[in-house]
């Protein structure tokens, strides 16, 4: 049986980086958005990746330090999420509760708990399946 070599997959340089400013304009924005969905302390650290007690402090106060690769990336996941919500319900208001809410596609669970297991991963497949709600697919 003969094989297909498999090329290796090439780095995407040419796509953009998520710049320092941009960065800080997202923690600036995940800040807000954490106050819109009623979080608390431990669910923002949480789905920010188990961010530090003192440093979540700090960005509540407006103090935002150096960000890395893996929390931007959180970060613009969180605001996809948001985005996607926009997109569903033309009332604010319905869509920040609308993550707390029990969600049979969900298992009953809400897009919180779904949130809440930590795993980067979890917020993709959650802008995943907003996307497809709103026809993205």
């Amino acid at each position: 049986m003969q094989f297909a070599t498999i090329q290796p997959t090439a780095s995407r340089p040419d796509l953009p980086a998520i710049t320092d400013a941009e960065a800080a304009a997202l923690a600036r924005a995940t800040v807000n958005l954490f106050r819109a969905w009623q979080l608390s302390d431990i669910e923002a650290r949480t789905l920010l990746g188990d961010m530090a007690q003192r440093t979540w402090a700090r960005w509540k106060e407006g103090s935002i330090g150096r960000i890395d690769r893996d929390l931007r990336a959180r970060m613009a996941i969180l605001m996809g999420i948001h985005k996607g919500l926009r997109y569903l319900f033309s009332d604010p208001t319905r869509g920040y509760a609308w993550i707390r809410k029990p969600n049979a596609n969900f298992d009953g669970r809400s897009a919180l708990d779904i949130m809440m297991r930590g795993e980067i991963t979890d917020l993709i497949d959650l802008r995943a399946y907003l996307d497809a709600e709103r026809g993205a697919w």
